[in-house]
C-alpha cells in the first residue's frame, strides 16, 4: 500500500478497488467519499452511517478531488446554436 505524495490518508493498492485511490487503505474509494459528500446533508449524518471516515478523510478527499480535476481537459462536442431570445 502506497500513499499519494502530499495526502496521508489517500492510499493505492494493487488489487483493491482496482487500484483507485481509497482512504486509508479501507474499501472506501475517494469517488466514494464524494458521492457521499454530495449525497448527505451533514457531516453528522455521515458519521452515523460511515464511523470510520474522519473529518480530514473528507477534507483530503475533496482536496484531491480538486487538484485533480484542475488537471483534467474537457472536450465538449459542437453544439448547436441555440435560437435568440
Amino acid at each position: 500500500m502506497a500513499t499519494i505524495p502530499g495526502y496521508d490518508r489517500i492510499t493505492v493498492e494493487r488489487g483493491k478497488l482496482g487500484g483507485k485511490p481509497c482512504i486509508r487503505g479501507m474499501r472506501i474509494s475517494v469517488s466514494r467519499v464524494l458521492d457521499i459528500l454530495a449525497t448527505y446533508k451533514s457531516r453528522e449524518e455521515i458519521r452515523v452511517d460511515f464511523p470510520d471516515l474522519e473529518d480530514e478523510d473528507l477534507e483530503q478527499a475533496l482536496r484531491f478531488a480538486a487538484e485533480n480535476l484542475e488537471e483534467t481537459a474537457f472536450f465538449m462536442p459542437d453544439l448547436p446554436e441555440t435560437a435568440s431570445r
